[in-house]
């Protein structure tokens, strides 16, 4: 099994016939003050196996800081279906919804385990936003 893409997003949806939609795709935010949350992040995964891989496949995210922190996690199943004959490549998405906790500025990352196997990382940058001016100009 294979991770096709991992991003994380705005919004995301798996339709009833498997078809993922994916929303406002991002990798930096930024906030006004530290420490912070950002809400309703939607980390979003397609996979792709074979005919042989047919089934459920534990599925393990942390969120890390860049010195290796864990600072959430969570873990589900995703379910292969068996595909319609002459169908080789089956697919799978997965969406996972985190208020994710960004105690200072710097770099994070989403860690992805399959089957108990470490698979991909998905970073996300914060930075502190910029402070308007104060003398009632505005910059452009």
């Amino acid at each position: 099994m294979k991770i096709d893409f991992a991003v994380v997003a705005d919004y995301a949806l798996i339709d009833r016939f498997g078809k993922l939609s994916v929303l406002g795709v991002f990798q930096n935010v930024w906030v006004a003050s530290f420490p912070a949350v950002h809400p309703r992040v939607h980390l979003v995964i397609r996979l792709k196996g074979t005919r042989t891989e047919v089934g459920e496949h534990p599925i393990k995210i942390n969120f890390a800081d860049s010195s290796g922190k864990q600072l959430i996690s969570g873990d589900g199943t995703v379910n292969l279906s068996e595909p319609p004959a002459g169908v080789l490549e089956v697919e799978a998405g997965a969406i996972l919804v985190f208020d994710v906790p960004l105690p200072e500025p710097g770099r994070y990352q989403f860690e992805i385990s399959i089957d108990s196997t470490m698979h991909t990382t998905v970073p996300l940058i914060a930075a502190r936003a910029a402070k308007p001016p104060t003398d009632g100009t505005e910059s452009g």
